[in-house]
């Protein structure tokens, strides 16, 4: 990509703040069942979009923004200047979904202006992102198993969503798609990926966080997605 000067602070701290927010709602929406879930109300045992909200503001800034932090702090560490960017249409994209009771959230990303990068360089940058996730997985289980929030408490939901979203983040980003973190992880280093990858899997089995065949599923999808593309540059 060409250089730039510089990123000004403030501009990119407007663009985390505007990125934070709507994945906050976002997923707040989401996992309350969209727009008609909201309107249905929550049942037995599922917490409310009121809940949800401040909820997902301490684990979605904490999953989100340390993952493009890392993106970040790796980048300049190898001389490139790197900054945070909102996309308008993955904003739009990640609102409309999550209005549905899904959601697809590419809110924006780390840009990185640098006159040439190393496939090894690339990796590192990208992988910094989802090993940031594994670190905040573990953080929020040690407070599960040594806290043992008590059952629908504020805590308890912090918690789960905490280690859910931790990980679902590391996995969506590791998938093998540009721009995606795991198609630059894998055109540098197979074993690295692989190893990655396989240890999300091993989480999520050892911890039930998410059921594997959800996680096979996609991965097949973005390997086939991955290969028609490839096919068509």
């Amino acid at each position: 990509m060409p250089m730039r000067q510089h990123v000004p602070f403030g501009d990119e701290l407007l663009q985390f703040l505007i990125a934070d927010v709507a994945l906050i709602i976002a997923f707040s929406l989401a996992e309350s069942g969209g727009l008609i879930g909201i309107l249905r109300g929550s049942g037995a045992g599922v917490p409310g979009f009121e809940i949800l909200i401040p909820v997902m503001a301490i684990v979605v800034t904490s999953s989100f923004v340390l993952h493009e932090l890392m993106h970040k702090i790796v980048a300049q560490h190898y001389g490139a200047i790197a900054g945070f960017r909102t996309s308008t249409m993955g904003l739009v994209i990640t609102l409309a979904t999550s209005a549905f009771g899904f959601l697809f959230a590419i809110p924006g990303a780390t840009m990185i202006y640098v006159q040439s990068f190393t496939k090894r360089e690339n990796g590192l940058v990208s992988l910094a992102g989802p090993l940031t996730n594994f670190v905040i997985f573990a953080v929020f289980m040690a407070v599960w198993v040594y806290a043992n929030p008590p059952q629908y408490s504020f805590l308890y939901y912090t918690v789960l969503f905490g280690t859910f979203i931790s990980l679902i983040l590391a996995f969506f980003n590791m998938l093998p798609i540009m721009p995606l973190d795991g198609s630059k992880v894998l055109a540098w280093n197979k074993p690295v990926y692989v190893i990655t990858m396989g240890a999300i899997f091993a989480i999520a089995y050892t911890f039930g966080v998410i059921p594997i065949y959800d996680l096979v599923f996609l991965l097949i999808i973005a390997l086939v997605f991955s290969v028609f593309y490839r096919g068509f540059i």
